[in-house]
């Protein structure tokens, strides 16, 4: 995604200095753009609506030692020195356990001012 984004630049720039035609910064273009849409829409969605774990409804409390997650099969418990980093993207808090392993928790049903007390209770418990 990297070299793409490069290569979008570096186009764009040849093409101001009119060192290439048109046509490879409108390829370049199509290629970011296709990718774009596949790392942030198509890609997700094609996982998330396959997955039954994804379809479950569950409930995180938080405690001054802990993050409880609940479902209707059970209960788990994550001290909060478990988490290495937090990430937040627009749809997720992502919650790493190590660089190959998090917990994704979906934003969409957190009402704004929850969301603004959980950024502050990760940022003070996980740090980044």
């Amino acid at each position: 995604m990297i070299l793409v984004n490069v290569f979008a630049i570096l186009s764009a720039g040849l093409l101001y200095f009119k060192i290439i035609r048109p046509e490879p910064f409108l390829l370049g273009s199509l290629i970011w753009l296709g990718l774009m849409a596949a790392f942030w829409y198509i890609m997700p969605h094609s996982i998330y609506a396959k997955s039954p774990t994804f379809q479950d409804q569950f409930t995180i409390h938080t405690t001054n030692d802990e993050l409880v997650l609940e479902n209707s099969r059970g209960t788990a418990h994550w001290e909060w020195k478990r988490f290495s980093r937090f990430f937040e993207s627009p749809h997720f808090f992502h919650l790493y356990f190590n660089p190959r392993s998090f917990f994704l928790i979906p934003k969409e049903t957190i009402s704004q001012d929850d969301l603004h007390i959980l950024r502050g209770l990760f940022n003070n418990k996980i740090g980044d």
